[in-house]
């Protein structure tokens, strides 16, 4: 069908059919945000018809354009535009939104609704996946474009509002992109000047434009985001330029609503029936609820457009694999999100497991867990590491390893002292593809990352959280470096594996699992101080891997010791005061509670037999083991803060002793007391 409107018509007409798909979504369901799609929705039409490269037919042709809804309140927005452009959303799930098991969820989700990049929602978040995003395209481009083959070579694209600015998240990330001169991320600024509680003039008072300037990024200032001709001016400077762009535009929040535009009440309240009839009339839109005149499903549709982009470069890709089979053959290896590993770094995480439990010797689980990042890096061309800025104490270097700094390439990310920004840019590195990342901090500053930890959770990636100093053991920087709830609040995240090595053959086992795992997160908890070799057989592989294990059972036991980590020793220590005292006791090694619990039952009553007497060990919140140990059971651990002294002498103060764990563990053998 031919469409006869002129094109400035047509375009805002495009836009208004975002608009009141929004408008109808949120009335339908009492409940979402339309006026962030409403003000937005020109800037949508300028960049999803005219610039962004994306195949509907094909969500994940590798080498897309990238787009971000980091304001992921404006949900409606991106639903809109993926149906439609052409994506697998029907109009039944528009008229769903927010409903149980719908495609359209009120924040989008990542592996839920077609086309959608990532989960956003959270505020902030979203700039730096996208940060995180835009980085992995620059790393892969260097890695395997050749002269006139350039097979990686596609943007990102965010929108963000002023929520996303004021979180401090937006400032570790886009810091970051400017430093590293991400020229292909483009971020649209909805400078529409209302939050939740009104007009942000009151609480956000910063120099937006002066801000990002002095980050390195360019800066379009001004740009009128209801002006599709200065909207097509600005994409094009964007597009020219050697450094991250951010494009303020100046929109009106609600726009077309003619009594709740430009105001807070529109920010997240339906518009009601009143309104919406009064909002039909202002912006000449005559067709029925739910419904989209034919002539603008035409101009809407990118499927045709999207599949001539993906043909071209399939076609360029060919010619690729033809000049660099090797190369073309690695990339496509690498390409999928959840890509497995490789031949050869599986054969190196064997060889760390096997070297690990062979040499048995005493040694830091930070240092264990770098000695596994010895063999592992070299074999794992995909491996994307990093630390904020505690390389040396987390040892998440490795020999032969590449610094990214500057505006150069690398495999070993200085995040700086930017915990949340790390795992946030971990998190969009994994969504995109070709890398598996890991960043290190001190466990007690998880809490810094924790909301993007959750998040990588909740999108079930595959990225590794190494965290150090694990305990009191750290010692005399005192309390506020001590962990004491961190333990057991990231083992409360659902879909997250904590992994509390006891030796290095532990911590190579939990490395070997970290990297296998295609379908969420791992953190692994690793100690100052050197721990010592546990136990003894390759049979323990297979064991530890399962996350609980027996370590000791000698005969006629009477009661069983549960352990985690440092305190592993402690109780193999407490195990052997008690065998002079009459009452051999089990040893239960618990790495990963996380894995454990997922176990089926029969192994977990043959780990921990309920007919025992139970005590459990950790240097940490007692809270989470009193299951294992049921109630006429006892639990030592730490539910206080810590000190500033050397670790012996706190391990004494708390009670963290081999012979005060052997002497709370005869006080459970009431017979042995009589």
């Amino acid at each position: 069908m031919k469409n006869d409107l002129p094109s400035r018509t047509l375009r805002q007409q495009c836009a208004n059919a975002l608009r009141m798909l929004a408008v109808d979504a949120v009335q339908a369901a009492h409940s979402g945000h339309p006026g962030m799609p409403m003000g937005m929705a020109d800037i949508a039409e300028a960049l999803w018809r005219h610039h962004l490269r994306h195949d509907p037919a094909d969500p994940a042709w590798p080498d897309r354009d990238r787009f971000v809804l980091s304001n992921g309140h404006g949900s409606m927005l991106l639903y809109a535009l993926l149906h439609l452009s052409g994506y697998e959303l029907p109009m039944d799930e528009i008229k769903r939104f927010r409903q149980l098991h719908s495609r359209t969820p009120g924040h989008p989700e990542v592996d839920v609704t077609p086309g959608v990049e990532t989960t956003t929602g959270p505020l902030g978040q979203g700039i730096a996946n996208a940060v995180g995003m835009a980085l992995a395209e620059k790393l892969l481009a260097d890695e395997f474009n050749r002269p006139g083959h350039a097979v990686v070579d596609h943007r990102t694209y965010v929108f963000l509002g002023d929520g996303c600015l004021m979180e401090g998240l937006s400032h570790e990330a886009c810091s970051l992109a400017g430093t590293w001169r991400l020229h292909k991320l483009v971020a649209f600024y909805d400078d529409n000047g209302i939050s939740i509680d009104g007009d942000v003039r009151g609480w956000f008072g910063d120099d937006t434009p002066g801000r990002f300037e002095a980050y390195g990024w360019n800066v379009l200032r001004g740009v009128d985001g209801h002006d599709v001709d200065a909207l097509d001016r600005a994409i094009a400077t964007a597009h020219a330029a050697d450094k991250p762009v951010l494009i303020c535009c100046r929109t009106t929040i609600g726009k077309g609503s003619p009594n709740r535009a430009g105001t807070a009440k529109v920010h997240g309240e339906a518009l009601g029936a009143k309104e919406i009839a009064l909002t039909r009339a202002a912006l000449g839109w005559t067709a029925a609820p739910f419904e989209v005149p034919d002539e603008l499903r035409e101009a809407w549709s990118a499927r045709e457009r999207g599949a001539a982009l993906n043909a071209a470069w399939r076609e360029r890709f060919t010619a690729y694999a033809l000049a660099y089979p090797d190369l073309a053959r690695e990339l496509q290896r690498r390409q999928p999100r959840r890509a497995p590993l490789g031949t050869q770094a599986e054969e190196a995480l064997g060889q760390a497991c096997a070297a690990a439990e062979s040499r048995a010797a005493a040694v830091a689980t930070r240092k264990a867990s770098q000695d596994v990042l010895l063999a592992l890096g070299p074999a794992t061309p995909e491996l994307l590491g990093g630390s904020a800025d505690l390389t040396g104490s987390n040892l998440t270097d490795w020999a032969g390893h590449r610094a990214l700094k500057g505006t150069g390439t690398g495999n070993h990310v200085h995040y700086g002292v930017r915990e949340f920004g790390m795992a946030a840019l971990m998190n969009g590195v994994a969504l995109h593809g070709g890398y598996r990342a890991f960043g290190g901090t001190f466990l007690a500053f998880s809490d810094y990352a924790r909301n993007a930890v959750r998040m990588a959770a909740l999108m079930k990636l595959p990225v590794v959280h190494v965290y150090t100093h694990d305990s009191i053991g750290l010692g005399e920087d005192g309390p506020t470096h001590q962990p004491v709830e961190h333990a057991s609040s990231l083992r409360l995240i659902p879909g997250l594996n904590v992994w509390r090595p006891a030796d290095a053959t532990e911590t190579a086992v939990a490395w070997r699992e970290a990297m296998r795992r295609a379908d969420g997160p791992s953190a692994l908890l690793l100690s100052r101080q050197a721990l010592p070799h546990a136990g003894d057989g390759r049979a323990r592989l297979d064991d530890i891997a399962r996350g609980g294990y027996v370590l000791r059972q000698p005969d006629g036991e009477r009661l069983a010791l549960l352990a985690s980590g440092s305190e592993v020793g402690i109780a193999l220590a407490a195990a052997a005061l008690l065998v002079d005292a009459g009452l051999p006791a089990r040893v239960v090694s618990l790495p990963c509670l996380n894995v454990f619990d997922r176990q089926d039952a029969a192994w977990r009553h043959d780990v921990i037999p309920r007919h025992l007497p139970r005590l459990a060990v950790e240097a940490g919140s007692t809270g989470l083991w009193w299951k294992y140990v049921g109630e006429h059971g006892d639990v030592v651990g730490l539910d206080r803060f810590g000190e500033s002294a050397p670790a012996g002498e706190l391990f004494r103060l708390f009670g963290l002793t081999a012979e005060a764990v052997a002497a709370r563990a005869r006080a459970l053998v009431p017979s042995h007391l009589d």
